[in-house]
């Protein structure tokens, strides 16, 4: 396994856990590719940057229970985690945000390039976040 690239993807998350925006672009290829889970593909750090606006102002989450592989080379890294989270405002499309919280089980697909993050596709079970969302919302 690639330590830099294990590194890389460590400082990602951690990022993202500490909501530090600027850390967490500052990892990223000018181009990023991001594969938004069961949506679609946004190109470029500035859509990206808008995405995750949207994401900090919906949902608070802190993902624990970290597992990181990456190929010997270093150029495709993979992440396994536990997303905590709590829904703080309703988004578009989805149920009622209630501050309800949820575990969800979840991953990550990684290419990298120049010691950057070229291409991030994320994966969770949408249904199983829907249900327990749902659920403690009182609508099931």
């Amino acid at each position: 396994m690639n330590e830099n690239t294990i590194n890389l993807i460590h400082k990602y998350y951690e990022a993202f856990n500490k909501r530090d925006m600027g850390t967490f672009l500052g990892l990223l290829a000018d181009d990023v590719a991001h594969d938004i889970n069961q949506g679609g593909r946004e190109l470029g750090k500035e859509a990206f940057g808008r995405f995750m606006a949207g994401m900090n102002k919906n949902y608070k989450e802190q993902l624990v229970d970290m597992v990181i592989m990456a190929t010997p080379d270093g150029s495709r890294a993979a992440a396994e985690f536990v997303v905590l989270g709590e829904y703080l405002e309703t988004d578009e499309g989805l149920p009622p945000a209630n501050g309800q919280k949820y575990r969800l089980p979840a991953g990550a697909f990684f290419e990298i390039e120049n010691d950057k993050v070229k291409r991030v596709t994320n994966y969770y079970n949408l249904q199983d976040w829907i249900a327990q969302v749902s659920h403690v919302a009182g609508l099931k």
